[in-house]
């Protein structure tokens, strides 16, 4: 008699997870579209039907982390993609942390749409030679029963992602409830996260779908990594070619006791 309870429990603690580099609405589809279409990714050109596609799809997911989203330029028709996306799949929150400004032909963000109501945001710019890279930090709820997500897009060299991931280390330490999900640019089982695992409460998947190139993924670079009390019922990656990444996907419970009701402000 106390199985459909239980099973109505689950469900409430259960949250779907979705993170995607979007290229700024951008779309490849081989190596050599880098250089043959080049001018697209300076350009508005069909960016906002590729969103269009995107909002489609993102619309089942709770938590929604974005990586290199225009935040209103000229190759993205000056358009926050980030708030684009947000009201167009009827998320009723979302933020922004943009990082990167070259003048006004291009910006890039990070960006989380989210439909539980967020309880702290702070951004972080993140060590590297070259500035522009940053971590956003959200935190729904209270307290050790709180979820912490932080959404992040690492640099290609592997010094600078050593900083950077020591930066992450420090800023999630060993929070019994968090997830980290964003283009790490290094693969999950790689020795490059061993400090990560290490010094937070984050594990190693047992499983890590490939998601780069989207035509024909064979590299596990985007990731959402979970705390050890959080259960992964499932982690996929979508077939869905936003850019030249695929978005990542996984569906996860939070224990009993955690925040996952979006909370009320008592003011």
């Amino acid at each position: 008699m106390t199985e459909p309870a239980a099973r109505n429990d689950r469900d409430a603690r259960r949250l779907n997870l979705l993170s995607c580099n979007i290229l700024a609405g951008g779309s490849v589809k081989r190596y050599r579209d880098y250089v043959t279409h080049s001018w697209k990714h300076v350009l508005p050109h069909g960016k906002r039907a590729n969103l269009d596609g995107l909002a489609r799809v993102i619309g089942e997911f709770d938590l929604v982390g974005l990586q290199e989203a225009d935040a209103g330029s000229l190759r993205s028709g000056f358009l926050n993609q980030t708030q684009y996306l947000a009201e167009a799949a009827r998320f009723p929150y979302w933020t922004h942390q943009p990082n990167r400004r070259v003048s006004r032909l291009a910006t890039s963000s990070n960006g989380l749409l989210a439909r539980l109501h967020p309880d702290e945001v702070l951004d972080y710019p993140l060590p590297g030679r070259i500035p522009g890279r940053g971590a956003l930090w959200v935190r729904f709820g209270r307290g050790e029963s709180s979820l912490v997500v932080v959404i992040a897009h690492l640099s290609l060299g592997p010094a600078a992602r050593a900083r950077q991931l020591a930066f992450l280390a420090e800023i999630i330490g060993q929070h019994p409830h968090a997830v980290l999900m964003g283009d790490l640019n290094t693969p999950a089982q790689g020795k490059e996260l061993d400090l990560l695992y290490a010094r937070t409460s984050l594990v190693r998947p047992e499983h890590a779908p490939a998601t780069f190139p989207s035509w024909r993924p064979t590299r596990a670079i985007d990731h959402i990594l979970v705390s050890r009390g959080i259960e992964v019922e499932k982690r996929w990656a979508l077939p869905h070619p936003v850019s030249d990444h695929l978005p990542i996907a996984a569906s996860i419970v939070m224990p009993a006791f955690a925040t996952t009701e979006p909370s009320v402000d008592a003011s």
